[in-house]
Order: structure tokens, then C-alpha cells, then sequence
């Protein structure tokens, strides 16, 4: 995951500070559930992300015939789509 645990909770808790300021909100559950559903869904979200570019790191590692250097522009177009291909296989 890109982003710590409290980084996650922080951005959450911003969000949510933000929502209690405005007025044009108005509420049907609590503000701390609304927080604690933003955590988790920024955390599934962060972990598809990490599985999209892990399993990308794969392929291109897994190529036999030709060893493509990361950093390179030929490893950056490689790599950009097969995460893409992952997103959209995680349904993303």
C-alpha cells in the first residue's frame, strides 16, 4: 500500500472535518461511520492498486526472451499497460 494506515485516517478525518463544515450536508448516520467507510474503501482501493502493480512487475520480469530494464521507456509503456490490464481485470 502506497499510503500508511494513518495517512489513510488522516485523509479521512479531513474529508469528514470538511463535510461538518458545510451546510448544504445534512446527515443520516453518524460522521464517525462515514469516516470509518472512507478509510475502507481508500484501503480496498489501495490495495487493488498495489496488486495491479505488483502483478504487472511480474509479467514484464517473466518475460524469457528479451529483459526489458526498469526506468526505461520501452519497461514504462510495458509496465503502464499491464497495470491497466490489471485494473480492469479487478474491475477497476
Amino acid at each position: 500500500m502506497k499510503l500508511s494506515r494513518d495517512k489513510v485516517n488522516h485523509i479521512s478525518s479531513l474529508i469528514v472535518n470538511d463535510f461538518e463544515n458545510r451546510e448544504e450536508l445534512d446527515y443520516k448516520m453518524d460522521l464517525n461511520d462515514v469516516r470509518l467507510e472512507i478509510t475502507r474503501v481508500m484501503t480496498e482501493e489501495l490495495k487493488l492498486d498495489e496488486r495491479a502493480e505488483f502483478e504487472a512487475r511480474k509479467i514484464i520480469a517473466s518475460y524469457k526472451e528479451k529483459k526489458v530494464r526498469e526506468g526505461t521507456p520501452e519497461w514504462d509503456i510495458m509496465y503502464q499497460k499491464h497495470y491497466e490490464e490489471w485494473l480492469r481485470k479487478l474491475g477497476v
